[in-house]
């Protein structure tokens, strides 16, 4: 997806969300694009993040703008910050 940079020196992403089992948590995937620096060819990177979602609002297929924030858990420093699309 993309990548925006914040004015507070916190990393902001969007993504899609892959899961949702977990309570007030999800799971989403960031995909990244770039150039390989010898071969010149476009290299997509995919990195999953637990992310905290206090209402459970998102569901699985939702693109998604994350935050990073203070480590919540052993595995969660990112939380919600707005749905940009909802699943279909």
């Amino acid at each position: 997806m993309e990548t925006i940079k914040s004015n507070k020196t916190r990393r902001v992403f969007v993504g899609e969300v892959i899961s949702t089992k977990m309570n007030k948590t999800i799971v989403v995937e960031v995909e990244r694009k770039g150039l390989h620096p010898l071969y010149h060819k476009l290299v997509i990177s995919h990195k999953k993040y637990h992310v905290h979602d206090e209402e459970n609002k998102a569901q699985v297929g939702d693109i998604v703008e994350i935050m990073e924030t203070r480590p919540l858990s052993k595995t969660k420093f990112y939380r919600l910050v707005k749905i940009r699309q909802k699943a279909e």
